[in-house]
């Protein structure tokens, strides 16, 4: 019986136990976390145009915010900014810089408690311009759809662009990459280090709230009021425009290295040429296409016909894009190389008409290299890039099947070309 008492009193503890901190306890429990991938929604025209809104909408305080701080800085209201001033330089003279800060930070709060319930309060140094809003379109053309796409095409690019550039330069701030820069980083943070240890922490905020006041109110004003004075003395601005992003310093280096080694010395130490690509004695015998004689498509010389490594050609496509127009900007058709010439062979042009054709001295080439047309895709591509005067973008031979024999054939009978030109001048 006396067992049976305590086993039932038991149970009515550990019942009671469980009913009074069971929750708690639960929420205690280990359990594996759960992966859960977000479907992506398709691209559409329609929420790419929603979401640039939302974006624009979602920055407004934030560029709001910031281009008040401008206006204060540079006195854009002179009352407000004198009124602004006096009462920041007595909280830091007072210590009261960080109170106020909350202070402020509690009444923004409050202003917008009252907006949200239906006040009308509207404060701004700046007057804010009401940018016209235009109603969104159901449906959108295709010339309207590929705009747009360009549009965000252009705008993520430049804001990647200018992402990349401010944390390459953080990187190479830190790295050591400029010496002479880095060293002044270095140098502050030992000047701060031993006066953090050396000073009193009411001392050190005191210093440091003034340093604030004027540097915002009255030194930035100054700067931006005279650029010259700006480019000689604002330390923090000249540190952060003479820091290199990382294509500034391969561009470095490639200077560098291009004054180091002399253009004739590196072309004739570069070329190699096979014994397939020599002359044969019997050159005076034409060389037949498909379209007939090949010195008459190209209007060349008899004398010149197309090496024995490319007598049938290399079938690619020509991707002139100095061109506006989809027909001319990309051309199918078979390249040559001769002793002399690059030639293309449009496969639209008709027998007897060379328009279409491609014709380039290989004396007249300033660069050649590999090219990769899509660099998502894998591998070191299938083109070849060929930069003349007369083209200000690259002429690009793609979807080469046999690439690298294009361009070491290429590439070879240009630097004979050169590495002749050279000896005989």
């Amino acid at each position: 019986m006396e067992k049976q008492q305590k086993e039932t009193l038991w149970s009515r503890v550990q019942k009671w136990l469980y009913d009074r901190f069971g929750v708690y306890i639960e929420d205690f429990r280990f359990q594996p976390e759960e992966n859960t991938v977000e479907p992506e929604e398709p691209l559409s025209a329609k929420r790419l145009t929603e979401n640039m809104r939302r974006l624009k909408r979602g920055a407004r305080p934030v560029t709001n915010f910031l281009r008040n701080l401008s206006a204060l800085s540079n006195w854009h209201s002179v009352y407000t900014s004198a009124i602004a001033f006096i009462v920041y330089m007595n909280a830091a003279w007072y210590g009261w810089a960080i109170p106020m800060f909350l202070f402020l930070a509690i009444l923004r709060l409050s202003l917008n408690y009252l907006i949200a319930r239906g006040w009308r309060i509207q404060w701004s140094i700046v007057p804010e311009v009401s940018e016209p809003v235009e109603p969104p379109k159901e449906d959108l053309t295709v010339s309207e759809k590929f705009q747009l796409v360009l549009d965000v095409a252009q705008k993520a690019q430049n804001l990647f662009g200018k992402m990349a550039d401010v944390l390459e330069k953080i990187k190479n701030l830190f790295m050591w990459v400029q010496p002479e820069i880095t060293q002044k980083l270095y140098i502050g943070l030992w000047v701060a280090f031993i006066s953090s240890c050396i000073l009193p922490y009411k001392l050190m905020g005191f210093i440091i709230g003034l340093y604030a006041g004027i540097k915002f109110f009255i030194i930035d004003f100054l700067f931006k009021s005279c650029p010259k004075l700006r480019d000689k003395y604002d330390t923090p601005y000249i540190v952060w425009n003479n820091l290199p992003t990382d294509p500034q310093l391969k561009e470095r280096s490639n200077a560098t290295m291009s004054r180091r080694i002399p253009p004739v010395v590196s072309r004739s130490s570069l070329a190699t040429i096979p014994s397939g690509m020599s002359r044969e004695d019997d050159s005076g015998r034409s060389h037949n296409t498909k379209r007939g004689a090949f010195h008459e498509i190209f209007n060349l010389p008899e004398t010149e016909r197309p090496l024995p490594v490319c007598e049938n050609g290399w079938r690619c496509c020509l991707i002139n894009r100095d061109r506006k127009m989809p027909t001319d900007y990309i051309r199918n058709g078979l390249l040559y190389v001769t002793e002399n010439y690059l030639c293309f062979e449009s496969s639209s042009s008709r027998s007897g008409s060379s328009k279409k054709n491609k014709v380039i001295k290989l004396v007249d080439i300033t660069d050649i290299q590999k090219y990769k047309v899509l660099s998502v895709l894998p591998g070191s591509g299938m083109g070849i890039s060929i930069a003349t005067p007369s083209t200000q973008k690259p002429l690009v031979f793609g979807a080469m099947i046999h690439r690298d024999e294009a361009f070491e054939a290429i590439f070879t009978q240009y630097m004979k070309i050169v590495t002749t030109g050279c000896h005989e001048t």
